[in-house]
């Protein structure tokens, strides 16, 4: 068909865990339409899901259609694999406005508005599911699958036996609502394929037995997993000290989702940046033996960052993050600091150490500052000489004159100092 084979392009990135026989057969046979599934949680997806994001993209690089399934109706449950507690249920007004957050993210990889054939769809199981009676679903669907079947799959199983606080009945219908989420596509939209984590197979599953017991055996549905990412050291992917990693900027800036890729392991970098970059393979094998050959200079971790950075932000994002980034290594300008906003600078400067002056205070001298109104130097005479050795800097520029007086017009953002001794001391004056 002259295009892009997606399996061969997944197999090669690492991103195939468990594929269902014939589902490779039926992706070269015709454009096949794939759904995978996020939960609207919250308003913004955050780094783990970038995985089924960047699954959804080579689909449709490849010519077939994606469906992105916003889990309304699952969201106010919660899909127990994975997890050891039930999670927080949604109202759908949250719902709702959580959706066209995820759309409008989703929006900037994926293409929903062309008059392509293969242009991305975005459904939310709640409409579907919302008029569904209980009564009709326990008859129409329930009896289909035993509960047998359903204890068999290792996110049941592992609940059942001891992890965690037991399974309520909520939870372990889960399982049958994504069945019937797949077959619902299946018959409304002709979706063969649904993809995920490997953590969802078991409920992928029981979508294929489900259209081929309800649909029957000519009914033919397939599934394809993706491995949990984790770090080299065994250690959850995505999460910080602070938290989630998020893609939009109100929870995790430009500057602190660049420093998370810029900050990954040798090891980790040569994964990621075939699972989270559309790299092709030459140009990453290539990177690849330039990094091997110089790892200190982190070719690797600079280049899978600046990908991500424009891919989720924008390349203007991307030239200020890197900016910021040079700043703590001597490598920038006063005009650069001063380009700096608030949340930003503060980011670069965590943990240096920080005084807090009144603004009565400004007018002083650049001694009286260092000495006095704060403890940057424990002596007069310290400044004096470290000035006179040229060794001292305010806001990136040199100090030549210990007598200087300190105003207003130094202040970046309206209320910052920074005062830098040598080459790796910083430290931060709050003016309030």
């Amino acid at each position: 068909m002259g295009r892009k084979n997606f399996v061969e392009e997944l197999k090669w990135r690492g991103m195939i865990h468990t594929i269902m026989p014939g589902a490779e057969e039926q992706l070269e046979k015709e454009m096949t339409t794939a759904y995978l599934g996020f939960d609207p949680t919250a308003d913004s997806l955050h780094i783990g899901h970038l995985v089924g994001v960047m699954i959804l993209k080579h689909l449709q690089m490849c010519g077939h259609k994606p469906i992105v399934l916003v889990g309304g109706a699952t969201g106010m449950i919660g899909d127990p694999s994975g997890k050891s507690q039930e999670r927080n249920l949604l109202d759908e007004q949250a719902l709702r406005h959580n959706q066209e957050a995820i759309k409008r993210q989703l929006s900037k990889l994926i293409d929903f508005e062309s008059d392509a054939e293969n242009a991305a769809v975005m459904v939310n199981n709640y409409d579907w599911m919302k008029d569904y009676r209980f009564l009709d679903f326990a008859r129409d669907i329930g009896k289909l699958i035993t509960v047998n079947y359903m204890m068999a799959k290792d996110s049941v199983k592992k609940r059942f036996s001891g992890e965690g606080e037991g399974m309520s009945f909520t939870e372990f219908t889960y399982q049958l609502l994504q069945a019937y989420d797949f077959m619902h596509l299946y018959q409304t939209m002709n979706c063969k394929l649904q993809l995920g984590g490997a953590d969802q197979w078991g409920n992928i599953t029981t979508g294929t037995e489900l259209i081929r017991r309800k649909l029957g055996p000519e009914a033919e549905a397939f599934a394809i997993t993706c491995p949990l990412i984790t770090k080299a050291d065994g250690t959850k992917f995505g999460k910080t000290e602070s938290g989630n990693v998020w893609l939009d900027a109100r929870y995790t800036s430009p500057y602190k989702f660049y420093q998370f890729w810029l900050n990954v392991s040798d090891e980790d970098a040569k994964r990621y940046i075939k699972i989270f970059t559309l790299l092709d393979r030459e140009t990453i094998e290539a990177l690849t033996a330039e990094h091997e050959a110089a790892p200190h200079l982190r070719v690797l971790q600079k280049r899978l960052a600046k990908e991500l950075t424009v891919m989720i932000h924008s390349e203007e994002d991307y030239e200020k993050a890197l900016e910021a980034s040079e700043i703590l290594f001597g490598r920038s300008t006063s005009e650069a600091l001063h380009r700096l906003d608030e949340q930003t600078l503060l980011q670069v400067f965590e943990g240096v150490p920080q005084f807090r002056i009144p603004q009565s205070d400004l007018g002083c001298s650049f001694i009286d500052l260092c000495a006095e109104k704060t403890q940057i130097f424990p002596s007069k005479g310290e400044c004096r000489k470290m000035v006179q050795g040229g060794g001292v800097s305010l806001n990136k520029e040199r100090v030549e004159d210990a007598q200087r007086t300190v105003t207003a017009g130094d202040l970046i953002a309206g209320k910052y100092l920074l005062v830098q001794k040598g080459k790796k001391n910083y430290y931060l004056v709050i003016v309030e």
